[in-house]
Order: structure tokens, then C-alpha cells, then sequence
């Protein structure tokens, strides 16, 4: 059979439970895939040997019978999980030639399951950019184009990597990370699925940390079944890290019977932003139907401190990571540069950041530094952290009134070009996670389903957000949206 890696996961595990294709099948068209597509610059260390030797074992595991819903499945990991023996750079050039003794939680976790590793993926450095640009290996590229036009597009970000990898067929799904819509707004740019779940259900222990109250790891994949099959083997409650919720981690495919009757949506008025394309909108409205049609009870809501949910963020997450890439001082980790005679310790701190980290991630750690130093601590920091418990409470209240879940657009706009928004205004940039943010502030989980296509003919989606700890039935909202919508559209092949 041909063009396997084209597959879905539930299909590629259905075809692999009844032996009419093998690991090893599946693999090596997903890896020739992979080689005819660097135009695409999404995988950055490719795993051939790994790869090919993980499918055989999971080929043993499926002929003994006993195999997990996984098993043989090939998949792409973002560069930001460590993973034993192979690069992982979270795309900077501070951790150049990095090669972790130890797995990510996550990464071991799926590995068990049989998972099979392709390679790692571009993204963001150390996770922080919307549109993959800051990546020391360079851009990713999204495989959609504009119709007529032959511009390169944003796949998203930070995990844009992911995002342009899974919407291309190179791999049939992959890991990505959220930290302000960081898995989100990358699959509304492509046409994929992607969900953040609730903060605590998937261990952060060997993932690189950019904001540390706001990481949280997910899958992104081709259909919202997918996600619920790579959710559960990425779920669980893991010992060494703090923040993990020791919680029994449902069978979430299951959970997906398509019946919405009588779930109350939310519809927030403060996500009508000034500005908004009038397609989003109008996808908006439609997805708002389509629920309705499927026996949904419509609501409108207020989340009244929403305006001030972005200033919170890039208040909050710089200052994480002000802390967080502290660590990478040229001593311990990472680039150390060449010293001029006379340089001491202060100079070796100085040139080795200076040198490692990328233009965005300067720029942060000194918004984070800026905003914890004494006389800006209170004004800034502690003010937004009450923000953020203020957004919390908003969502709370909501929840507490019987709304099982909140719709909203995913993202402002389709994918933009790159190099559109130029480094002249960062702001621009940061205003794409307008519809995002909030849930990582208020630790929901949240999920895209993509929707329909602008005028250029590029993919738009729909954010769900879900109560804490109920992944199952936002996938099941997500799952009759998605059944509504019916989005089939690929992009069309030029690289």
C-alpha cells in the first residue's frame, strides 16, 4: 500500500492490529517522506536508525498481540523534549551539540508505548515566538500556500515544526508543547488538530523549561480521535515532577460518542475583538450552529478581565524565563565562547549568552529581569499574578454555572507570510495569542479543531475550552465539531 504515511494514527493502528501493513511499512514511507521535504526545514535531527529499530521491536510487539493503541505508530518530537543520546536543542545555540543521558517523561512514555521516533522537530528557540522565526535552525515553513501565490508561510508557533510536519504527511501526528498557545495557534495555521490539556496531566520533567506555571506538553495530530489515542499515552502521574497531577488517566477514545446533547456552550463577548476578519467571524458563528444543530444549548458569557489577559502573560512568562535560562551561563550547559586574555567570570556570562541566545529570547529574559528587579517587582509581577488569579476565577465562575464548555475563534487571522511581522513590532507578533493565553494563565485545557478556509483558501480553526481535568469531554465536544464541519482539505503539494 502506498502513501502510508498519509494515514491517520487510528487507521495506521487498525491496518497494524490486522496485519495488513507493518512498523517497518509505515516508517520507511514516513521516512522518504521526511527526505523529500526539507523544504519544509521541519525536522531538524532526523532518526532513521531509531526509527527503523523502534518499528521492528514494535512489529514483535504487535505479532505477540499484546501491543498498546501506539505500538508501531511513527511520530515526530519537538525539540524541546530531551531525549536520550539525540540532539536537543530547543533551537538555540546556547545548547548546540547537546545530547541528554536521560529521556523526557513524555517521550519514555510514548517510547513505551511503542511509539516510534522519527526525529526532532524545528520550533521557536527555547519555545518563545508564534510564527517559528527565532529557531536557530531557521525557518519552518507551513506546507499551505495562499492560492495563486507561491509565499512562504508561518506554520505557527513555537511548534510550527510539529504543526507543518503532521499537515504534510510526514509523520502521523508529533509532540508539541503550550505555553501561550504554543500547540493551539500552529494547528489553526494548518489544518491539524492540536490540544493543550489541563496544566499538571502531562509531566514537564525533561522538557526544557521556557515559563514553568505555563508549559504544558500535548499532541498534535490529523483528527480529534488521534489526539484522544496520543493524549493517553502522553497522560500520567510522574514523581518527579512537582506540578503532576496524581490522577487515573481515562480511555479518552472511548469518551468519543459525538453526542452533545444538552452540553451547555459558552459564548464569550469579549473575545469580539475590534479588528477581527470578517471570515473569522463568520467561522465563528458557524461552528456556534453547528454545535447548536448537533443539540447543544447555546450561551452567551462574560469573562470580564480578558483585556487584560495578554499584558499578564508577557509579564508573567518572561519573568519564568528570566529565571528558568539563567541556568545557561556558559559554566554548566550549553556554549561556553572563546575568552580575550584579562576576561573573567562576569565576561565569560556575558559573551556566552550574548552569543547562544537568539534576538527574541534576549528580549525576553530582559522584560523578565526588568520586571523582578526591586521597585518593578510589585508593580509588575505580583500585579499581574493577581491578574491572572482574577482570569482564573472568571473561567471558575463560568464553569460554576453550568457551562461544560467555551468557543471561540483559535486565532485572529490565517497563517501570515514570514517575514510579515518584522522585528520592528514585536507587539504585532505577541497579539496572536490574544485567544490563547488566557488558558494557560487559568491552567484549562483547550483544543483546535480546524473549521474551514479563508478567501486564499488557508485552513482557520476553533479554539474548545474545557473544564480542569475534563479532556474526555472537551475531546467529545471537539470530536461532534469536527464531525460537523467535515475539514478534509490538504495542502497541495509543491515542496
Amino acid at each position: 500500500m502506498s502513501d502510508l504515511n498519509k494515514l491517520t494514527l487510528a487507521e495506521a493502528r487498525d491496518l497494524l492490529r490486522k496485519g495488513d501493513t507493518t512498523s517497518v511499512e509505515l516508517t520507511q514511507s514516513c521516512l522518504t517522506a521526511i527526505d523529500a521535504a526539507d523544504a519544509l526545514n521541519a525536522f531538524v535531527h532526523k532518526t532513521p536508525e531509531i526509527a527503523l529499530e523502534r518499528a521492528k521491536a514494535a512489529d514483535v510487539r504487535l505479532a505477540a498481540g499484546d501491543a498498546p493503541a501506539m505500538c508501531g505508530l511513527p511520530i515526530g518530537i519537538k525539540d524541546l523534549f530531551c531525549t536520550k543520546g539525540v540532539d536537543s536543542q530547543a533551537a538555540s545555540g546556547i545548547l548546540e551539540g547537546f545530547k541528554p543521558e536521560y529521556e523526557s517523561t513524555v517521550s519514555q512514555q510514548l517510547q513505551e508505548s511503542g511509539a516510534v521516533m522519527l526525529g526532532k522537530l524545528n520550533m521557536d528557540e527555547f519555545a518563545m515566538g508564534s510564527s517559528n522565526e527565532t529557531s536557530v535552525y531557521g525557518n519552518a515553513v507551513n506546507p499551505w500556500r495562499r492560492e495563486g501565490s507561491d509565499t512562504q508561510l508561518t506554520p505557527g508557533g513555537s511548534s510550527g515544526g510539529s504543526a507543518s510536519a503532521v499537515a504534510a504527511d510526514l509523520c502521523l501526528a508529533a509532540t508539541g508543547t503550550d505555553t501561550g498557545g504554543s500547540i493551539r495557534q500552529p494547528a489553526a495555521f494548518t489544518g491539524t488538530v492540536g490540544i493543550k490539556p489541563t496544566y499538571g496531566r502531562c509531566s514537564r520533567w525533561g522538557v526544557v523549561a521556557f515559563a514553568s506555571s505555563l508549559d504544558q506538553a500535548g499532541p498534535m495530530t490529523k483528527t480529534v480521535r488521534d489526539s484522544a489515542i496520543m493524549l493517553e499515552a502522553m497522560c500520567g502521574y510522574d514523581a518527579k515532577d512537582s506540578t503532576s497531577a496524581n490522577l487515573a488517566v481515562p480511555n479518552f477514545e472511548a469518551m468519543l460518542t459525538g453526542d452533545v446533547k444538552g452540553k451547555k456552550i459558552g459564548i464569550p463577548k469579549e473575545y469580539r475583538m475590534d479588528g477581527m476578519p470578517a471570515k473569522i467571524e463568520t467561522l465563528w458563528a458557524e461552528g456556534t450552529a453547528m454545535l447548536k444543530a448537533a443539540g447543544a444549548e447555546i450561551v452567551d458569557i462574560s469573562l470580564p478581565h480578558t483585556k487584560y489577559a495578554l499584558p499578564a502573560y508577557y509579564v508573567i512568562a518572561p519573568a519564568e524565563a528570566s529565571s528558568n535560562l539563567a541556568r545557561y551561563d556558559g559554566v554548566r550547559y550549553g556554549q561556553r565562547v572563546t575568552l580575550d586574555a584579562g576576561d573573567g567570570i562576569t565576561e565569560m556570562y556575558e559573551k556566552s549568552r550574548a552569543a547562544g541566545f537568539g534576538s527574541e529570547v534576549q528580549r525576553r529574559v530582559m522584560i523578565g529581569t526588568y520586571v523582578l528587579s526591586a521597585g518593578f517587582y510589585d508593580a509588575y509581577y505580583n500585579r499581574a499574578r493577581r491578574v491572572r488569579t482574577l482570569i482564573k476565577k472568571d473561567f471558575e465562575d463560568v464553569f460554576a454555572s453550568g457551562v461544560d464548555a467555551i468557543l471561540t475563534p483559535a486565532t485572529p487571522s490565517a497563517a501570515f507570510g514570514l517575514g510579515e511581522m518584522t522585528e520592528a513590532d514585536p507587539v504585532q507578533m505577541y497579539l496572536n495569542d490574544i485567544f490563547t493565553v488566557t488558558v494557560n494563565l487559568a491552567g484549562l485545557p483547550g483544543i483546535t479543531v480546524p473549521a474551514g478556509v479563508d478567501e486564499q483558501g488557508l485552513p482557520l480553526g476553533l479554539q474548545l475550552i474545557g473544564k480542569p481535568w475534563e479532556e474526555g469531554d472537551l475531546l467529545n465536544t471537539a470530536y461532534a465539531l469536527e464531525q460537523s464541519a467535515g475539514f478534509v482539505a490538504k495542502p497541495g503539494k509543491w515542496w
